[in-house]
């Protein structure tokens, strides 16, 4: 018999993933929502580190690379006083807590801004070699940590100077909510600086105290073991295809304390591009934040619900495979025997028949074989054709068939009925906390972003003047572009609106008009791509600025967040500018989120108007406190928040608001995972019975309805038509006796013709000579 074929394999295997599917659905389908904290909280926190890690990666760099760039512009031009270096620096950029010049060869101080810098720190013998420049984190006394930046000044017949600006580890413009708590360690798993660690007053109670204390010394642990996993390899840090971040990110669980449990998010420094490292990510820094959240008390569902179903399965599976075994199985075999014992003569007995199918139909036809190898007249071999009718009514389709109804009725119901997760669905507050928090980061990580590209432009405004010719403008606006290439053109406009010089791509700022006031304003209105401009005065040209054109694909990088879903950045009018995945340019946002963004521009307006509407529609108020997180419940459970554009700068003006939202039925909740767990349950069994049950209707019912028919068709005197078997297996070895038994019919016909003409030739009189 072959492994693959005849009756027993598919049975068996039947058998076998039945009690397999019943044995996964009552110990490892069932654990749904057993675990302390959702996995989708952990993973909101684990996408909470990422995004501080990204504020702290550009923050850093465009330190780093703005204090080289300005270095570069002012040594492009005229020398000038160490005092009118930093002053130009403090007033474009506001983010260095200190800034210093030093003489390289004698070490002398010439101008200082702003707090101490640590200079004894500097090694001034090593600023000519590589990595002398790099740069560097130094312990102050008092036991904060600051990094330091460096850029040279020359120019000829000069001393070399050295430019030093002081940064702290701080994250710019990330959102923490409350009790909530981010810190930035090193490589050793030291913190170099927290922020959000609760601070209880004097008069605060003991139980303040006590948790305080306890907060603090959760964030240290957390902090030495992310330190610990930061140093593995990106891609053996995450399953393999899991994508998002590219740098070692994960989250980490503590001990219960009480009703709560502390959860842990960590992500290291990573470049924006996987595999290239920045300035920045090469001291070995990795951001931790650290939340307390309530700890899931109960299963979503009892598991006396998982342990019914799979002894459900068992029962039903049961039934099936003992029909299949008594009146598919038992038959077959019993055919199997019979056709052999005919074939090797043994022609006594008459031979057993089955009830009902194919197999009574050919049990049928070697009853009449039987009596046809014995030579009994033809009257007494068939069966009335009622009977014989009777009999194959009831085919093997239709019992395999009844076989899949019962396997249906414990599958059906579990992908189709049984587990729904529907609107009432209770979402976790710290993942609606987490959307708010998050898309605030993200409206402040791109208004900063903003504001960086308008003091670019300003330091380059601020270096022309009426001597500057259109040549050195060119030049020097052709650099600015190549050292910033999210700028599709970068121009000097006059204030008659022609353009003096240019570089890059064909200007779209209205022809024969003069720069704006404004210093961003959103252009290309009606068109196919919105255009933002931003126009920086230029204080030696009267009524001049420098305008650039920012590529819209450089605010859609922005917007690429992991675990944030559709991301959109409105502006005042509430039409789409920018967006992390497909749109429209300048298309209205659907009502319900319309009517969410809308709420958040009036909490940065400092209205606190209350819409009665809202709680009629399906939606809940996330928190109510800050109304710009939402649960709107209406055709699914959908998280969504929205953050208007807060903060001063260049970009403070605009009106701009960036909104979130994801389907909840996305997220490792409780509840969806009950009901994708079931689903994967009724699956299993549909693809188990749809599989074997198939594989039987291959294998052995259809070639054995063909049988019948050919056994028929000898039984009824066609000895011509020669039985292959097609498979080696029980309907085979019918096949294969059946030839056998027509053969030998065969030769009793010819043995009979011959008896016959024999007699006659006897009985004829011999001719006289």
């Amino acid at each position: 018999m072959s492994l693959l074929g005849g009756i027993r394999p598919p049975i068996a295997m039947l058998s076998v993933l039945l009690l397999c599917i019943a044995a996964l659905t009552a110990f490892q389908l069932g654990r749904a929502g057993e675990d302390p904290v959702p996995e989708a909280v952990s993973t909101s926190q684990q996408h909470f580190a990422e995004d501080g890690a990204i504020a702290l990666r550009a923050s850093l760099d465009a330190s780093i690379t703005d204090l080289s760039r300005t270095a570069a512009m002012f040594n492009a031009g005229d020398p000038v006083s160490a005092d009118t270096v930093l002053d130009k620096l403090s007033s474009i950029y506001q983010k260095w807590r200190g800034t210093a010049v030093i003489e390289i060869k004698s070490g002398r101080l010439e101008a200082q801004r702003g707090e101490n810098l640590p200079l004894t720190a500097v090694d001034r013998t090593k600023l000519g070699d590589e990595d002398g420049l790099s740069p560097r984190m130094v312990r102050l006394e008092h036991g904060g940590t600051r990094l330091l930046t460096f850029a040279v000044l020359s120019w000829p017949d000069r001393p070399q100077q050295l430019l030093i600006a002081s940064s702290s580890l701080k994250f710019p413009g990330v959102s923490l909510g409350d009790d909530r708590a981010i810190a930035v360690v090193d490589s050793s798993g030291q913190v170099l600086s927290s922020d959000g660690l609760p601070s209880p007053g004097r008069g605060a109670s003991a139980k303040a105290k006590a948790d305080a204390a306890r907060t603090g010394k959760d964030l240290a642990a957390f902090a030495e073991t992310a330190a610990g996993k930061a140093r593995q390899h990106p891609l053996k840090s995450k399953a393999p295809g899991s994508g998002g971040f590219p740098g070692v990110s994960g989250s980490l669980l503590g001990d219960a304390h009480e009703t709560e449990r502390p959860v842990a998010g960590y992500a290291a420094l990573t470049g924006p591009v996987p595999g290239e490292g920045t300035e920045s990510t090469g001291l070995g820094l990795t951001v931790v934040s650290l939340v307390d959240v309530p700890e899931n008390g109960s299963a979503a569902l009892d598991s006396f619900f998982w342990i019914s179903a799979a002894g459900a399965l068992l029962l039903i599976g049961a039934l099936a495979v003992a029909l299949l075994i008594g009146t598919v199985q038992r038959p077959l075999l019993q055919l199997f025997l019979e056709s052999r014992r005919l074939s090797r003569g043994d022609l006594t007995r008459p031979v057993t028949q089955p009830k009902y199918g194919e197999a009574s139909r050919v049990g049928a036809v070697l009853e009449r074989l039987r009596r046809q190898l014995l030579s009994e007249p033809a009257q007494d071999q068939g069966l009335p054709e009622t009977r014989r009718g009777r009999r194959g009514r009831i085919g093997m389709r239709a019992l395999v068939a009844v076989c899949g109804v019962l396997l249906l009725v414990w599958s059906a119901p579990l992908v189709l009925l049984l587990n729904r997760a529907g609107d009432s669905v209770a979402v976790p507050k710290s993942i609606v906390h987490d959307q708010r928090e998050r898309t605030d980061t993200l409206a402040d990580r791109v208004r900063r972003a903003l504001n960086e590209g308008h003091a670019d432009l300003t330091l380059v405004a601020s270096l022309l003047d009426g001597r500057t010719t259109p040549a050195a403008m060119t030049e020097s606006l052709e650099q600015t572009r190549r050292q910033h290439p999210h700028y599709t053109s970068i121009y000097v406009l006059g204030a008659d609106g022609t353009i003096v010089a240019e570089s890059g791509s064909e200007p779209r700022h209205p022809r024969g008009k003069g720069p704006s006031a404004e210093p961003v304003v959103l252009l290309g209105e009606g068109g196919n791509e919105p255009v933002i401009v931003e126009y920086a005065k230029a204080s030696g040209l009267k009524g001049a600025a420098v305008v650039g054109e920012l590529r819209i694909g450089y605010l859609n990088a922005l917007l690429k967040r992991p675990g944030l879903g559709q991301i959109r950045v409105v502006d005042e009018k509430h039409r789409v500018i920018g967006a992390n995945s497909g749109y429209l340019a300048f298309e209205k946002l659907p009502g319900k989120i319309d009517a969410l963004v809308t709420k958040a521009n009036q909490k940065a307006s400092g209205k606190n108007s209350k819409d009665s509407k809202d709680s009629k529609d399906g939606g809940e108020d996330a928190d109510n406190s800050r109304p710009s997180a939402r649960v709107i419940r209406s055709g699914g459970v959908t998280i969504a928040a929205a953050a208007a554009f807060d903060g001063g700068g260049a970009a403070g003006p605009l009106r701009w608001t960036v909104v979130s939202w994801q389907p909840a039925k996305g997220l490792a909740i409780p509840a969806y995972d009950a009901q994708n767990r079931t689903v994967l349950a009724g699956l299993l069994g549909l693809t188990a019975a749809t599989a074997c049950l198939g594989w039987l209707h291959i294998i052995v019912v259809r070639p054995l309805r063909e049988l019948a028919q050919r056994a028929e068709a000898l039984a009824d005197g066609d000895r011509r038509t020669v039985m292959y078997p097609r498979h080696h297996d029980e309907v085979g070895a019918v096949t294969r006796s059946l030839e056998v038994i027509r053969q030998q019919l065969h030769e009793q016909r010819k043995r009979d013709v011959g008896g016959s003409a024999g007699r006659s030739g006897s009985s004829t009189p011999v001719g006289r000579t």
